[in-house]
């Protein structure tokens, strides 16, 4: 996935041809929430404002930071409403995209930063906000690159970002059956002799990988995909590994057939968000050495582990926010697709030129977070339709038609007045549709907020859209 989305070879999002530079849109692959009504990017920054209120209205140190930008279009609407807010707006030093495309980012400085120059800095790109001469926006390509500072308020916003992640699938397979009489006597011829075969014959489901491999010539057709999935004959040091980290992958083990997908880097990342917002877990005094007994090996030496450095954090401060398609509460499984002119096609269509995704494991991500952070907490994951309906989504398209009837002018490219009320309208209703396919069902939204603990009798405090309030 990361070689055909990212690859500087040229891959969907970082091919440099001015054929393959929108992937938004009609025109492009896919249209995003941002793209279908100007609301949704107002109510993203709403609940950052709100967010910031409910932690205290911090005066200085504030950062803005979206993952994958697109062309820029929900950081714009998020920045045209907090300057409504001007102690906020004042108090946000910096904004931070961490973006892979060379045109993306192009594009995303001519929508933030107006005629502004983009200079080149140590970590990326930088130039100024065509908001406030005094709002750097910043650009890099990997998120280490972006300062951690334990005084620093982090609100983090990846909307359809994880769904692009790298992911290893799993199978369940039951062990096969014993070896006869005359398998077990078999050998392997060595240059020294012949030696019994080492056959490791498992007693218990194992999990095995399933991975991309050309498919063999005498299957390949005009017009289909060169690869395809399959299983892994052995064991590999992923299938051993990553489906024994949760227990949610343990419970399905011993299904026979049980599928499972795992995405370590989304998990990481999420780890990053969370050690932003509340710190890192504290650093053991000790490293704990493996049992030795009278017939143990001599242990051969290993190169040692790199070691991250502990991030305290003495007062969790900041926020995130994750908006992507997935199921809630289960593990996703056979979800890896490719999407093509607004179409669902195989993902190994045209390496490069088509958009491939997966389904979001929210709960992994959940897990990452509070396993990785003594200062956060989570909540949801919740529907879009029903975060953006808490947000005020109705309400605030009904001003925006009220608007344009007091003005009685249409909008832009010489839309008419009634053209305006249907775009509104048809805009928001699209985006919370909790039908089948509609948007408000498949989307959803979780948060990760400073942990404070609750004393006895007090309620804890949810966030904005996660059934909580904000008192002003």
């Amino acid at each position: 996935m990361r070689q055909c989305l990212t690859s500087d070879l040229g891959g969907y999002y970082t091919a440099t041809a001015p054929s393959e530079t929108d992937q938004f849109g009609a025109r492009g692959d896919f249209v995003t929430s941002p793209e279908i009504s100007q609301i949704f990017g107002e109510l993203i920054g709403l609940w950052v404002v709100a967010e910031w209120i409910a932690q205290g209205r911090r005066s200085a140190g504030v950062y803005l930071m979206e993952m994958g930008p697109g062309r820029g279009t929900l950081m714009d609407d998020m920045l045209r409403t907090i300057r409504n807010f001007p102690p906020l707006a004042k108090a946000i030093e910096a904004v931070y995209l961490v973006e892979a495309s060379r045109n993306l980012r192009l594009a995303q400085h001519k929508l933030l930063c107006g005629g502004n120059p983009l200079s080149e800095n140590g970590t990326g790109h930088e130039s100024t906000s065509r908001y406030s001469k005094d709002l750097k926006i910043i650009w890099t390509e990997d998120i280490r690159f972006v300062p951690r500072e334990a005084s620093k308020t982090p609100f983090i916003i990846a909307h359809e970002f994880f769904d692009a992640l790298p992911i290893h699938v799993f199978q369940s397979v039951p062990p096969a059956p014993p070896p006869s009489q005359k398998q077990q006597q078999d050998t392997i011829q060595t240059p020294t002799g012949p030696i019994p075969s080492p056959r490791r014959i498992p007693k218990t489901n194992e999990w095995r990988e399933l991975v991309v491999s050309p498919k063999p010539p005498h299957r390949l057709k005009t017009d289909e995909p060169e690869f395809e999935l399959t299983m892994a004959k052995a064991a590999t040091p992923h299938s051993m590994y990553l489906p024994e980290i949760s227990p949610r992958y343990q419970a399905l083990k011993s299904t026979d057939g049980a599928t499972i997908e795992i995405s370590p880097e989304s998990q990481a990342y999420t780890l990053d968000f969370a050690i932003r917002i509340g710190g890192s877990n504290p650093a053991p005094l000790t490293q704990p050495e493996p049992p030795r007994t009278a017939t143990s090996a001599p242990l051969r030496p290993v190169a040692p582990a790199r070691k991250t450095q502990p991030f305290p954090k003495p007062r969790p401060s900041g926020a995130a926010l994750i908006i992507d398609y997935g199921p809630p509460s289960t593990i996703p499984a056979n979800s890896l697709r490719g999407i093509k002119a607004h179409s669902r096609v195989s993902p190994f269509l045209s390496p490069g030129t088509t958009d491939v995704s997966a389904d979001v494991d929210f709960l992994a991500l959940a897990e990452a977070a509070v396993n990785g952070s003594p200062g956060v907490e989570v909540h949801g994951p919740v529907s879009q339709g029903r975060f953006l309906g808490a947000m005020g989504i109705r309400e605030r398209a009904g001003q925006l038609v009220e608007r344009a009837k007091e003005v009685g002018m249409g909008g832009k490219g010489g839309e008419g007045l009634g053209e305006v009320v249907e775009r509104v309208e048809s805009g928001w209703r699209r985006l919370v549709d909790l039908g089948p396919q509609g948007m408000g069902g498949l989307y959803q939204v979780m948060a990760f907020v400073p942990f404070r603990p609750v004393e006895e009798g007090e309620v804890r405090r949810r966030p904005v859209g996660f059934g909580g309030d904000v008192r002003v």
